[in-house]
């Protein structure tokens, strides 16, 4: 028989290999679920794993992508770390595309490049706002920044739908939700000529460098780590639960708030009712399968930004729905949380003995599996 028995101590070990394991359910269950739909299999896991990653063309689309998700689940990271659990980055997210094309509507031709750095300080502030309001609720009244932070996704989309359908709507844009095109000189610039991949890469790249110092290497990084591994020490410490509420939910949305200003600014060049891409919600798989890591973000980011890519495809070239790519990432969630029960337990089993002597059958003790 198959036991599950409590280790002694967490396994390194596991923990490093349990998001390759998921990925290897994923890959499993996924070859189930094309058969079951009357698919070819293999044709359909490389939409996944081989068309996002077959030319630079195919990277540059990655990059677009993955930019968004590795800033938002940076802040989702920092935030977890710290004990704050905040659902809501994809509002966060919006209300950052909004303030920044706020900021992208008021040039004109003659405006200067600098204020593509005005446009990306709005869509930090904008989504530090809609952060803020999470924070003040929790510190001041002790509302649950879950269902809070989560409510406030829809709250930011009905936002945005009243601006473009309502105040913002372009005037020549024949009656479609949509806010005027952004003027060239508002555009983030382009990585390489020849490519959508704009500096945004790098900007989330330093993102990333700077979350690694703040968390390993600052005491308020510190703080914020012993806040969500050990509320009580961190109290006995003097550590101010308060302070590493507001920093970990700020750095948060403000994350958020920038994936949503190069997003606005860079691939959309408009604000529209699409502009909710899901990315929020994915950048919290990113951020567990990273294991909130600033380092493993980066390669969880790729890796979503493949499922995001070959959902495409697959609705494209397969002829299957766009939500084959929620289930992928569903899938992946739940092999992840389902590998991660090996960090604490490991599978043991038990061959059964037979004693006449003794009455019924014995379990007997075997080295443990995993």
């Amino acid at each position: 028989m198959f036991k599950l028995e409590a280790r002694p101590q967490p396994s390194q070990a596991m923990s490093l290999a349990s998001p390759l394991i998921a990925l290897g359910i994923t890959v499993a269950l996924g070859v189930l679920l094309f058969t079951a739909l009357g698919k070819d299999p293999v044709r359909g896991l490389q939409m996944f794993f081989v068309e996002p990653v077959k030319n630079a063309y195919a990277w540059s689309e990655i990059a677009i992508k993955a930019t968004p998700l590795a800033l938002i689940a940076l802040g989702l990271s920092i935030c977890y770390r710290s004990n704050v659990w905040n659902i809501g980055a994809e509002g966060q997210f919006v209300v950052g595309a909004i303030f920044a094309g706020g900021v992208a509507m008021t040039a004109g031709p003659d405006s200067s490049r600098a204020i593509v750095l005005a446009i990306l300080a709005a869509g930090v502030l904008g989504g530090m706002v809609w952060a803020g309001i999470v924070a003040l609720l929790r510190d001041r009244f002790n509302a649950n920044e879950i269902l809070v932070s989560l409510m406030l996704v829809y709250v930011a989309e009905l936002l945005l739908g009243y601006l473009v359908y309502g105040p913002w709507k372009d005037p020549k844009g024949y009656n479609f939700p949509q806010t005027i095109t952004f003027e060239a000189v508002t555009r983030i610039p382009k990585l390489i000529d020849g490519s959508r991949a704009n500096v945004g890469v790098l900007i989330a790249l330093g993102a990333v460098a700077l979350g690694w110092l703040l968390l390993f290497r600052t005491y308020a990084g510190f703080q914020l780590q012993v806040g969500g591994l050990a509320p009580a020490a961190a109290r006995y410490a003097g550590f101010s639960s308060r302070r590493a509420l507001w920093l970990a939910l700020l750095l948060s949305g403000g994350l958020a708030g920038l994936a949503g200003g190069l997003e606005a600014a860079g691939p959309l060049g408009q604000l529209t009712p699409h502009v909710p891409a899901g990315y929020g919600f994915a950048a919290i798989i990113v951020a567990f399968v990273g294991r909130l890591h600033p380092l493993g973000v980066v390669a969880s980011a790729i890796l979503m930004s493949m499922f995001f890519i070959g959902g495409e495809l697959a609705q494209s070239r397969l002829g299957l729905t766009k939500s084959i790519t929620g289930v992928f990432q569903g899938l992946l969630l739940f092999a992840l949380l389902a590998c991660d029960t090996l960090i604490h337990y490991r599978i043991r089993w038990s061959a059964p003995r037979r004693d006449a002597a003794s009455g019924p059958a014995q379990p007997v003790p075997r080295r443990p599996l995993a």
